[in-house]
């Protein structure tokens, strides 16, 4: 079974609706991850969404804030969520296509301006979230399994504007980092995304700050996708759709996508 799946922090589902429908009109993906959904589920516009096809969704959600979801032209069943570090947040949900295979969509927290948890109990959120994210797969090793979202971490050199610069700035600082390493080795994740695009700066978001953004070209990957070894040799075809950036009253982040031939 061969599909395309995408994942998009859409920053306001219900604000974007019609960005949504563009990118499922115009790039068919079989499933689409939604990070930043910020409307309970019962308020998520799905009309417009089967009406393209998308006819099954599984999601958490609350009134203006967080929020995940899955669209999916493919039957989906609804396999659970978790509340990482205890925050009561909808950061997390889990759905399992007919084929088996079980994705894990993420929005983990950003995790406030200073990368100094005694200062920052923002930041001190998002390293517990980690290392429990890291605990659960140790405990329940993932096999046959996606992981997507925003990570809120750019890891490597090259997924930055700036290494250096970017070194004391939170989402690509050394403790973040390893603690998304610890993550990905604990689950035996594999970055489908670098796994394609090895070389070669690579970007999801760009602050809405710079006057002209694509200009600039001051971005972080933080957006991520992942899959467990079992899988991840089925995976190709990783790309960043950087246009939907520049779309009208855009989001910050742009779509990731990856195929899979399972």
């Amino acid at each position: 079974m061969a599909f395309t799946l995408a994942t998009w922090n859409i920053n306001s589902v219900r604000l974007r609706e019609d960005l949504v429908l563009k990118l499922l009109q115009e790039e068919a993906p079989d499933v689409l991850c939604l990070q930043e959904c910020k409307s309970p589920v019962e308020k998520i516009p799905t009309e417009g969404f089967a009406s393209l096809g998308y006819h099954h969704m599984v999601a958490r959600g609350q009134k203006g804030y967080n929020g995940v979801a899955i669209l999916s032209k493919l039957p989906l069943k609804d396999v659970g969520d978790k509340d990482f570090a205890n925050l009561g947040h909808a950061r997390h949900v889990a759905a399992e296509l007919e084929n088996g295979v079980t994705i894990q969509n993420f929005y983990v927290p950003a995790g406030g301006d200073k990368p100094d948890r005694e200062v920052n109990e923002k930041f001190g959120q998002k390293l517990d979230y980690l290392t429990e994210m890291r605990d659960w797969f140790r405990s329940e090793a993932p096999k046959k399994s996606i992981l997507v979202g925003d990570l809120n971490i750019a890891p490597r050199e090259e997924d930055v504007w700036d290494h250096k610069k970017m070194l004391k700035v939170v989402s690509h600082t050394p403790i973040e980092v390893e603690h998304l390493a610890e993550v990905q080795e604990a689950g035996g994740w594999q970055d489908v995304t670098r796994a394609d695009i090895p070389d070669g700066l690579l970007y999801s978001w760009w602050s809405y700050r710079a006057k002209d953004w694509d200009a600039a070209d001051k971005g972080r990957r933080l957006d991520h996708v992942w899959a467990t070894g079992d899988i991840s040799q089925s995976a190709s075809s990783s790309r960043i759709l950087r246009a939907a950036r520049g779309w009208e009253k855009p989001s910050d982040h742009a779509p990731v996508f990856a195929s899979f031939d399972l």
